[in-house]
Formats: C-alpha cells, sequence, structure tokens
C-alpha cells in the first residue's frame, strides 16, 4: 500500500506547508517530522546540519512509510536537498523562497524578503534575486524572532505581538515597497498577525501553494488516502504534541535515531 506525504523541517515551520497540502490534496495522508531537539537550524553549522538533516529524514522516511518528502524548510533545502534526492529512494520536493512569483506581482519593482538570518545573507538566495528578480530592489529584513513566536502559537502561547511590531518596522521607511516574500516557512503561520502589524499594506507571497502543486505532481500516484496521522519528533513534547494534534497528527511519536 502506498504510504502518506511526509512533510519535513526543523520545528513547526512545515505545518504552514501542511495546510496547503491540506487545501490542494484533502484526500492525501500526511505525516510530519520535526526535529524539535536541535532547533533552530538557521544557527548551527553547515557541515553539521547536512549529516543531521539526512540523518532525521532517513529516519522518518522509513518510520512513516511515506510515498515522498517535502522538505518544508528554507534552510535544510538549501543545504540538503541534492543529498537528500541521492540518499532516498522516494520523491523528494523542496523548498525555495516565492522570490520569483513576487518580482512578477510587482508594480513598484520593490520586493521584500522576509526570512531568517541564514536564509537573507546565503548565496543561493542572491543568485535567486539575480536570477529571478534582477530588475527589482529586494530588501532583505532578517526576522529571526518571528521563528519562536510561530513555534509560541502553535504550543498554545499568544505570539509577543512587540516583537511583531518590531520586526516589522523596517517596512515603514519603504513608501514604495508592495510585495512581501515570507522566506520562512515559519512566518505564514503568523499570517494574520503580520498584516494586522504591518508599517504599511503590501501583498504577502509565501511557497505553500507551489509546494503542494508540486508534491501533488510527484506523488499523486502513489499517496495513501486519509486515515489516522502522525507526527514524529526528536524530542517529547506535550505542548508540541498538542499542536500538532490541531493541524491532524492525532498521534505523535518519538522518531528512533541512531
Amino acid at each position: 500500500m502506498a504510504g502518506p506525504i511526509l512533510v519535513f523541517d526543523s520545528g513547526v515551520g512545515g505545518l504552514s506547508v501542511v495546510a496547503s497540502l491540506r487545501r490542494r490534496l484533502p484526500e492525501a495522508a500526511l505525516a510530519y517530522a520535526c526535529d524539535n531537539a536541535m532547533l533552530p537550524y538557521g544557527m548551527r553549522e553547515d557541515d553539521w546540519l547536512v549529516g543531521r538533516i539526512l540523518e532525521v529524514c532517513e529516519s522518518a522516511v522509513a518510520a512513516s512509510g511515506c510515498a515522498g518528502l517535502v522538505v518544508a524548510c528554507n534552510t535544510a533545502s538549501t543545504l540538503a536537498l541534492e543529498a537528500l534526492r541521492e540518499r532516498l529512494t522516494v520523491p523528494v520536493v523542496g523548498t525555495v523562497p516565492a522570490i520569483k512569483p513576487a518580482a512578477g506581482m510587482s508594480e513598484t519593482r520593490h520586493i521584500g524578503l522576509l526570512a531568517t538570518s541564514a536564509t537573507v545573507g546565503r548565496a543561493y538566495t542572491l543568485r535567486l534575486i539575480r536570477e529571478f528578480a534582477g530588475d527589482c530592489r529586494v530588501t532583505r529584513i532578517a526576522a529571526d524572532p518571528l521563528v519562536t513566536e510561530a513555534e509560541r502559537w502553535v504550543a498554545g502561547e499568544r505570539p509577543d505581538l512587540d516583537v511583531l511590531r518590531r520586526t516589522l518596522s523596517p517596512m515603514a521607511q519603504m513608501p514604495d515597497l508592495d510585495t512581501m516574500v515570507l522566506g520562512c516557512t515559519h512566518f505564514p503561520l503568523l499570517r494574520d498577525w503580520l498584516i494586522e502589524f504591518a508599517p504599511r499594506p503590501v501583498r504577502w507571497v509565501d511557497s505553500g501553494d507551489a509546494i503542494a502543486r508540486r508534491a501533488g505532481q510527484v506523488m499523486a500516484d502513489h499517496q495513501r488516502r486519509r486515515g489516522s496521522e502522525t507526527g514524529w519528533v526528536t524530542a517529547p513534547s506535550e505542548a508540541l504534541s498538542r499542536g500538532l494534534s490541531g493541524f491532524g497528527f492525532a498521534e505523535t511519536r518519538l522518531l528512533p535515531l541512531s
């Protein structure tokens, strides 16, 4: 029998992609795996991360019996996507910041990239900007605190709204900015608050729907229909288990690592 589509992230950010998958593929079974024991990935060395991502994803693929893997994490995708495709026997879909669609819809040709420090400064991101937004001004805003606030929200706590205001405050000095890329999968979980507390109205763009569309294309012939769905974690957490249950993962298990 075909297995579920497995969504992987360092923390809860991949749940924003889960929401997109639910909308596009409502009958598909999903599984979720997060390396919450090592969150946040953006603060760790690249070489160590590649090994860790391979270890966790290999274990999660084996444990879930999945039909394919969605790497719903920008850091993991930019570092380990090719290595995962070489190592795993199931299809692998990655994540990139939605620079191309944002450039396509911007009227003022000034777009923003709200992402973690690791993403805004990574050479991969700069190549995306040169390739797909060469005629745009692209303002990169490091927004690491939003990762913590998204984790807090999924765990059942209200985000710190002062943190959101401070993180978004640079937008006040950009009167011609009309489109903002949410370049971390954690950030769409906070979309309603971001819209409310941004200093000025903009279009908010993320890659969730594009990822879900690609996953459907690659895995449509293999995925199992929905049933009991499992979330896999690398460290026990009652709050995280409750949060995962809110996204349809009724059972949470500890991922077996060597």
